[in-house]
């Protein structure tokens, strides 16, 4: 019985079903850089910046966040946990640097750059995460992919609010002081990768019609937990707007979301249960087609044939590298560079979740140039974080849905995603009273929806075989458009009507310098009525992509899956049957 036991405690470590239950507890503490707005006062009040200026650090934030290629391009020659420790490196060190600074511990203020650096390197660790731990899984389960995504994603939408229930529980909610937050989120998700640096890997298992049925069924299986989570953290966040928690109720608060997250292992001992039984039938075998041996006079031939053919001049090497292969097989990483469809999906990015950004790394100030308490501010971080989570595990199962049973493109769903963010941009902008709760509503769901349908289209398009750093270089849209629609036009927009409200508003900094409130509907009105704009531009070139891809989602899209699946043998091979005979 106990070697038994121990046979089956190492089956299930060894399991597919464990490291995908690794992965969605990195990713459920791989999403601070979505509760910046939380701790983002903090930094402006110490450091003594202005609005551009906070806003150019909420732009580096997004830079480490989404810029990946380099971490793709090491996950293409290194195994995941070497990837997922480097990201662990560069969480613990950049927080820790940032943490450092805004509490005053450093003796000298340091420069502008250096707290750009600090936080780029600390959100960069996410792009590692996302590398190590969500590519793998999507290559584990690749006809999965769309719902894969969602949950692995939907996890890092829930994080903001897990981050923010797991610092008043050990912080009490430091009295408006935030600081505290930064060091959490600095050793916490470091410590969740390194704990799992040996269960993230890839594990190839060939898949029947029943076993496909049973691993979707073990995947809404997650997603049911995932909800639960969802549900409670949304009334505890309504809770703690209404009533003021003592620091024994944070406490069994975050207590009751730590049992929760770890409920999704009871999915995978199920699973693995099932498994394990079955490891005494027949092992899967690979039925290799013979290829027939060449004659004597066609391997004299093709020498002459391969001397004939002209030489390839640099420009048809050159033409050959860029043409790009049919929708669907694996593009190189030129190929899907000078790809128009992948331009325009970058461009769609570029625009619609650069708009998005912009509103949820914003929400701090945009809350208080509207006149809600700091509270409030806090309910629509944390709004953000669920509806982020609900919009990216139901944009990944309701797309995967639909492309199975209507073949509909996934870039015509990303198309209405981006259409639905236009009012909650519309209701920032005219700061309609109490409309901003809606707003967070709307903007967090659809800012969580369009991320699987994006990654998804990616690994669909362009094929799996580069995944790794096509995944991360559509990432790096983000974050151009943060710089464009945060920086350049929110902040420098926020800081002229601050500017033109002639100091009625100043109060004194931290650091000796005078700081300059904005107050009022005027100080976001005209850059949301830009973003809403240029929201409505990206979902018209996404739905472009749409039409052209339509035929190639008109047909089946894991059909090369299913090919590859029909090569396994159901049964025992000649030599398991003999030998199992000569045993008996």
């Amino acid at each position: 019985m106990a070697a038994a036991a121990r046979a089956f405690a190492a089956h299930v470590l060894r399991g597919r079903w464990f490291m995908a239950y690794g992965s969605f507890l990195i990713m459920s503490a791989a999403g601070a850089t979505y509760i910046f707005a939380v701790y983002s006062k903090d930094i402006k009040a110490t450091l003594g910046y202005t609005q551009e200026q906070l806003n150019t650090v909420g732009f580096f934030k997004d830079v480490g966040a989404n810029v990946g290629i380099h971490a793709g391009l090491i996950a293409e020659v290194a195994p995941p946990w070497l990837v997922l420790a480097v990201g662990a490196a560069m969480n613990l060190g950049g927080y820790l640097m940032l943490y450092l600074s805004v509490a005053g511990v450093v003796r000298a203020r340091p420069p502008l750059w250096l707290v750009c650096l600090y936080i780029a390197v600390g959100a960069n660790s996410q792009a590692f995460a996302n590398t190590g731990a969500l590519v793998t899984c999507v290559k584990n389960f690749p006809e999965s992919r769309g719902v894969i995504l969602g949950l692995l994603k939907g996890f890092v939408g829930l994080s903001g609010a897990i981050f923010t229930q797991l610092y008043l529980a050990f912080y009490g909610g430091g009295g408006g002081d935030t600081r505290p937050l930064i060091l959490l989120v600095g050793w916490l998700p470091a410590a969740v990768s390194v704990a799992f640096l040996g269960t993230i890997r890839i594990i190839r298992s060939p898949r029947s019609p029943a076993a496909a049925r049973r691993e979707y069924r073990a995947f809404c299986g997650f997603l049911y937990v995932s909800l639960a989570l969802a549900a409670y953290l949304m009334v505890v966040i309504i809770l703690q707007k209404r009533f003021v928690f003592t620091r024994a109720e944070y406490g069994v608060s975050a207590a009751v979301v730590l049992v929760m997250v770890l409920v999704p292992f009871t999915v995978v001992l199920r699973e693995e249960a099932a498994l394990f039984k079955n490891t005494v039938e027949a092992q899967p075998v690979v039925v290799n087609t013979p290829t027939k041996p060449r004659t004597p006079a066609q391997a004299a031939q093709q020498p002459a044939a391969i001397a004939e053919r002209p030489a390839a001049t640099l420009t048809s090497r050159v033409v050959r590298a860029l043409r790009p292969p049919p929708l669907g097989d694996d593009y190189t990483i030129l190929q899907a560079l000078v790809s128009v469809d992948m331009l325009l999906l970058f461009t769609a990015t570029v625009f619609g979740i650069g708009g998005t950004l912009t509103a949820i790394d914003n929400m701090g100030q945009i809350g208080e140039s509207l006149g809600y308490p700091q509270r409030s501010i806090a309910t629509f971080v944390s709004l953000i974080s669920i509806w982020n989570y609900l919009g990216r595990v139901a944009a990944g199962f309701a797309s995967e849905a639909l492309l199975a049973r209507y073949r509909l493109p996934r870039p015509l769903v990303l198309a209405v995603v981006l259409l639905l963010t236009i009012p909650g941009h519309l209701l920032i902008s005219f700061g309609v009273p109490g409309s901003l709760y809606v707003a967070s509503v709307i903007i967090g769901f659809c800012f969580g929806a369009a991320q699987p349908l994006i990654l998804a289209s990616v690994s669909e398009l362009f094929g799996l075989r580069y995944y790794s750093t096509l995944y991360n270089l559509c990432g790096t849209a983000s974050p151009v458009g943060s710089y464009v629609l945060n920086v350049r036009v929110a902040g420098r927009m926020y800081d002229r009507e601050a500017a033109r409200q002639a100091g009625g508003h100043a109060v004194a900094s931290a650091a000796g310098k005078r700081l300059v409130t904005c107050i009022g509907v005027r100080c976001y009105k005209e850059s949301f009525l830009v973003i809403t704009a240029v929201t409505a531009a990206a979902a018209a070139v996404t739905l472009v992509l749409a039409w052209r891809t339509r035929r190639f989602y008109a047909g089946d899209v894991y059909a090369r899956f299913k090919e590859e699946e029909e090569v396994v043998v159901v049964g025992q091979s000649r030599d398991g049957v003999a030998a199992s005979e000569m045993s008996s």
